[in-house]
C-alpha cells in the first residue's frame, strides 16, 4: 500500500493505492475521479513541470525564467535541466517563446515565462 497526497486541487486528499495487481490499480481517499487519475499517473508514469532559468544577451534583465510546456517524465529531469543549462536568449524574448525544443527528444518544449525587452 502506497500513500500519497493529491495535488490536484486544495483539498488535498490523503490516498492510498494498492498496486500489487498493476492490472488493477485501486485508488482510496479521493474525493474526485481527478485524484484516481493522479494516483495511477504517480504509480505508473509520473511527470513533472521543470522550471529554471537562462542568461538573455542584450535585455534588460541578466536572466529570463522558463518552464516546461507540459509535465515531462520524472527520469528525464536532471536531462532537462543539463540541456536548459546550455542554452541561452537573446532579447526580446516574450512569454510563450520556445528557448528549448524538443528538450531530451520528449517532444516537449521549454517555454519562457517571462518578458525580457532588448536594450
Amino acid at each position: 500500500m502506497k500513500k500519497f497526497i493529491c495535488i490536484n486541487c486544495p483539498l488535498g486528499c490523503h490516498l492510498e493505492v494498492d498496486d500489487s495487481d498493476p492490472n488493477d490499480i485501486k485508488v482510496s481517499g479521493n474525493t474526485c475521479p481527478r485524484g484516481k487519475i493522479y494516483a495511477i499517473n504517480e504509480i505508473t508514469a509520473p511527470k513533472r513541470m521543470v522550471t529554471s532559468s537562462v542568461p538573455v544577451s542584450r535585455s534588460d534583465l541578466l536572466r529570463v525564467s522558463v518552464k516546461t510546456s507540459q509535465p515531462i517524465p520524472k527520469d528525464k529531469i536532471f536531462d532537462c535541466l543539463n540541456e536548459i543549462k546550455k542554452a541561452h536568449a537573446e532579447a526580446p524574448v516574450a512569454i510563450g517563446d520556445v528557448i528549448v525544443s524538443n528538450v531530451c527528444g520528449t517532444g516537449i518544449d521549454v517555454v519562457a515565462t517571462r518578458n525580457a525587452h532588448k536594450i
